[in-house]
């Protein structure tokens, strides 16, 4: 981010009120804060949001924590609604029925379960379509909202409310979706992923790159759940880095085709340590299943391997 300053960044008029009601230790809020932090000033926003922890947590009619307008959609729905407002917006500029000095974005949220399922389907054709908009996923890995149920978002092995773990279950069989890397290959000018550590930078700045690149435009953001993922509140940091420092949630941009690596642990750490402070993961700790951690940390292995590779390239 141009003249990058922590202190004047956190200073700056919050868009996101305080007042709303998502649980103490949420991911989601703390990087949707940071995202449109990377506003400038002056600039307005239309925000879409799909149903899910967020919407029903932050507005609740006439009652709303979003200082700009704001769309809920359903479940299935966010990206062709903003799809559709984009296009409003281009179309009535262009017949000068609004002010050419008025500068809106176009910013949709949307959970995993409304993004990587219910939702793919309206994404893809929006990303296809190349609307001037950016798409932001806040990533806890399950439909929280509903109930803690699996979503192609969540990691194998994963104990959620259908997928449990009991004696003839590990929890979750499959391994996680790759979003990321699917909506880059829909050739849109930037996607990347990302999630808030201590200094906030790599959400700073990817999300402000995101918004001011012209065209379709998408963040996959890792947004930690105490309720699914069962972890203390005050730990959500811990997690983020973590999951980093274990490269199982790798930091990496594509930059109109170019693949960038933005993070790079010094040290790689065991996905052991990522695992153990998530209670939805402690029946891997029981003796006897040694092998599917080995197992989890051999596809971390191979998808950061062909990460480093695709970067490398």
């Amino acid at each position: 981010m141009a003249g990058y300053n922590l202190k004047e960044l956190m200073s700056k008029p919050e868009r996101l009120a305080p007042g709303h009601r998502m649980c103490a230790g949420c991911g989601a809020t703390i990087g949707i804060r940071a995202v449109l932090r990377a506003l400038h000033e002056g600039d307005r926003a239309v925000i879409g949001n799909a149903t899910g922890c967020l919407e029903v947590s932050s507005f609740m009619y006439p009652y709303t924590a979003w200082e700009d307008s704001y769309i809920h959609n359903a479940f299935e729905n966010a990206g062709a609604t903003l799809s559709g407002v984009e296009t409003a917006y281009r179309a009535l500029k262009k017949r000068g029925r609004l002010p050419k000095e008025e500068n809106f974005k176009f910013i949709t949220f949307g959970g995993d379960g409304g993004t990587y399922d219910i939702g793919f389907q309206s994404l893809s054709g929006a990303m296809e379509r190349g609307h001037d908009l950016l798409y932001v996923c806040y990533d806890n890995g399950a439909y929280m909202n509903t109930g803690i149920q699996r979503s192609s978002a969540t990691p194998q092995f994963a104990d959620t409310t259908t997928t449990p773990v009991g004696s003839n279950s590990n929890g979750k069989v499959q391994v996680r979706k790759d979003l990321t890397a699917i909506i880059a290959e829909h050739h849109v000018p930037y996607a990347a992923q990302t999630t808030f550590t201590k200094d906030f930078r790599d959400i700073h700045v990817k999300a402000e790159k995101a918004i001011y690149t012209e065209g379709a435009t998408f963040l996959n953001m890792l947004a930690p759940c105490p309720r699914g993922w069962r972890y203390e509140t005050a730990d959500v940091m811990k997690i983020c880095q973590l999951a980093i420092d274990t490269c199982y949630w790798p930091m990496y941009e594509v930059d109109h085709g170019v693949w960038r690596l933005t993070y790079e642990p010094k040290k790689k750490l065991p996905i052991e340590d990522f695992l153990r402070e998530q209670g939805r993961f402690k029946h891997l700790f029981k003796p006897g299943n040694e092998d599917l951690i080995a197992a989890f940390q051999e596809e971390v292995d191979r998808q950061w391997e062909e990460l480093l590779i695709r970067c490398n390239n």
